[in-house]
């Protein structure tokens, strides 16, 4: 029988994921053994989806891949159907509907199509209707609604490629043209007509609502406005247009102004942009509908050198107009599409930021003894031992003399864990990723030492497994080796701290009135407060500074 196949959860964190590759394709037979399908992209990492570790494949007589539902590149939310499988043409497309297999031997029951006639709305196929419905369109990226300033044109005119201005829109930032060129191709419809308008000028609606219906002439737009279904007698849209011109249209009516030349016809935008540029509007050339100015215009304006008059003859010679050179540049910009690992840390670290009480407490570390014990322990160590090695030991340690420091907030329960499992974070390529050296408080610093470059190597090259970042009871951020002297972090819930560790810099230190070098680390601790108390913090912190500023007793 056949059986779906859905997006599996890779990780404690994963939300969605991506099919990186397909390894199978439509028809490939499944058998024990080979059961590979896809690379999955999770979160974290690219991973092998191997149906042999799901299900039992020998239930199959001739297994297949029969259906493939999500393209390659593509992500979708986990448990969604990503492909079905089963045996060799067997049919599985009631499995997409919900349904179960067609029967040719069943006979329909004689009264559900009856009832079905009763109550079913028949519907209009909209596809062939040579007209489209304009929303309120979003012209900034805060942008919730919009206020119909000017219609620039009225029901019964032409639209055409370079004279497409339909209104003038205030939204929360501009009052700003509504160019339909720059979100529709209007040289499908032949002739593109503004069939109807559906607001006010001065009204206010929501981003997307229906504003107009364009199209040619005759479309059937009442059937786009009732979403698809035939209209009704008693409907309430504008008819489409009649002889007499909507009175909504007024667009010259409210942008016409005067100056000492006579009447320009302007938008309110380009008005405002000649008047912020000192530019009389009136020598403006416009190009828009009928000689209008538009905001392209004002843009592009170079005033010309006028004479002086000479009604009255001069005393004095007049000045020469200044020279402003035109700087002209070209924006520009490049867009990504949000990969699986940057969702997830915008989504976790938003939640975190935004329910946990946090607060910090930053101290000043004396690395000096430090920096002369790291020297000695790399004479010997059979791996070269990092300030961050000696700072996770450190963590460790002190998080066993302080356990509610090494706690998980759960709700509606706190859990002090007894183990101690430290996140490492790891600056990779997408993002950040967080591997875990497990019972650290047990591994000697070289152990610690040779744990982390292998983590670190695996992360930046996108093979960790879930065992490697699962667990985590405390966390370490250090930027220290990208000079940076402090920071913050934002703590990995359900954890309570996360310790934010900064580069060691020498600095001048006093001393029975004597001033001397010294060397000094400052961390800062961010704590959530429903676990966590200031105090508690704190002696965590002396603890840490008594190990580091001492590192034999690390050896202890």
């Amino acid at each position: 029988m056949a059986e779906i196949i859905t997006m599996p959860k890779m990780s404690d964190t994963m939300t969605e994921g991506v099919v990186a590759e397909w390894l199978k394709k439509v028809g490939d037979p499944l058998k024990t053994g080979d059961g590979l399908i896809a690379e999955i992209e999770t979160d974290k990492a690219t991973m092998e989806l191997d149906l042999d570790e799901r299900m039992d494949l020998s239930n199959f007589k001739d297994c297949r891949i029969l259906y493939i539902g999500l393209e390659k590149g593509k992500a979708v939310p986990v448990d969604s159907i990503i492909a079905i499988i089963g045996e060799n043409g067997e049919a599985y497309e009631h499995l997409l509907t919900g349904g179960t297999p067609a029967k040719a031997d069943v006979p329909a029951t004689p009264e559900a199509p009856a009832a079905v006639a009763e109550t079913a709305t028949p519907a209009v196929d909209t596809s062939n209707i040579k007209a489209e419905v304009i929303g309120m369109p979003k012209m900034s990226d805060t942008m919730m609604e919009g206020t119909l300033v000017t219609w620039l044109k009225k029901v019964g005119d032409t639209i055409k490629a370079g004279d497409a201005l339909l209104a003038e829109v205030e939204t929360d930032k501009a009052t700003m043209e509504f160019d339909l060129d720059n979100f529709i191709d209007v040289t499908k419809y032949n002739p593109c007509t503004l069939l109807y308008i559906g607001i006010e000028e001065g009204k206010t609606v929501n981003v997307d609502d229906v504003i107009a219906v364009i199209g040619e002439p005759g479309a059937d737009f009442q059937a786009l406005l009732s979403g698809g279904k035939t209209a009704s007698a008693s409907a309430t849209a504008a008819p489409v247009a009649s002889e007499t011109p909507a009175p909504v249209a007024k667009a010259e009516e409210t942008v016409v102004v005067s100056d000492a030349d006579g009447r320009v016809k302007a938008s309110p935008l380009a008005k405002a942009l000649a008047k912020d540029k000192g530019i009389n509007i009136a020598q403006v050339k416009g190009t828009g509908e009928n000689g209008r100015v538009v905001k392209a215009d004002v843009d592009s304006f170079v005033p010309a050198v006028v004479a002086p008059k000479t009604e009255a003859p001069a005393k004095t010679a007049a000045a020469k107009p200044a020279f402003v050179p035109v700087v002209t540049g070209e924006e520009s910009y490049e867009e990504f599409p949000v990969n699986q690992m940057r969702k997830t840390i915008a989504r976790r670290l938003a939640e975190s930021k935004f329910s946990a009480p946090e607060f910090y407490l930053t101290m000043e570390i004396n690395m000096d003894k430090a920096m002369a014990a790291r020297v000695s322990m790399n004479e010997i160590s059979p791996v070269k031992i990092s300030f961050n090695d000696m700072v996770i030991k450190a963590v460790a340690v002190a998080l066993t003399k302080h356990p509610k420091v090494n706690s998980y907030w759960l709700g509606d329960k706190i859990r002090i864990n007894h183990h101690v499992h430290i996140g490492m974070a790891v600056a990779v390529e997408d993002g950040l990723l967080v591997p875990v050296i497990r019972f650290a408080n047990t591994k000697s610093l070289s152990q610690i030492s040779a744990e982390a470059k292998d983590l670190g190597g695996k992360a930046k090259n996108k093979q960790l497994q879930p065992k490697d970042w699962e667990g985590n009871t405390f966390t370490v951020s250090n930027l220290g080796m990208f000079g940076i002297d402090e920071f913050t972090s934002i703590i990995n819930q359900p954890e309570s701290c996360i310790l934010a560790v900064g580069g060691i810099k020498e600095t001048v230190g006093v001393k029975n009135g004597q001033f001397y070098a010294t060397n000094v680390m400052k961390v800062t601790l961010t704590c959530d407060h429903r676990t966590v108390d200031g105090a508690t913090g704190a002696a965590f912190l002396q603890t840490f500074k008594q190990l580091l500023e001492d590192p034999y007793k690390l050896l202890v």
